[in-house]
């Protein structure tokens, strides 16, 4: 991670990204450099554009969960049988109120 900061440090001072330059940001960090480490940075970075980089998200955000909706005889089946169950409620309501009021 501390290479990948150097390398965007150096970027945005409008320096060269190379091996010299990200081993002397690391160095002045406290970070004693990998050679190894560094010049396959400096090679990667070499194939890709940082300000395109920066600018396209990484991540996106994911859509909302819709759970499926049944569809054909099962979705009709589903759809009576709730309506079937407000009748009867309805007329548990109606039941309770007139226990009440008797």
């Amino acid at each position: 991670m501390q290479y990948m900061y150097a390398a965007l440090l150096l970027h945005s001072a409008g320096r060269e990204i190379t091996e010299s330059s990200l081993e002397s940001v690391l160095s002045a960090a406290g970070i004693k450099p990998d050679p190894i480490r560094v010049k396959a940075l400096v090679a990667a970075l070499s194939e890709i554009n940082i300000d395109e980089a920066i600018k396209t998200p990484m991540f996106t955000a994911a859509a909302p969960y819709a759970p499926p909706t049944p569809s054909g005889p099962v979705a009709e089946k589903a759809e009576e049988k709730p309506k079937e169950e407000e009748k009867k409620e309805e007329e548990e309501d109606l039941q309770g109120l007139s226990a009440l009021f008797g």
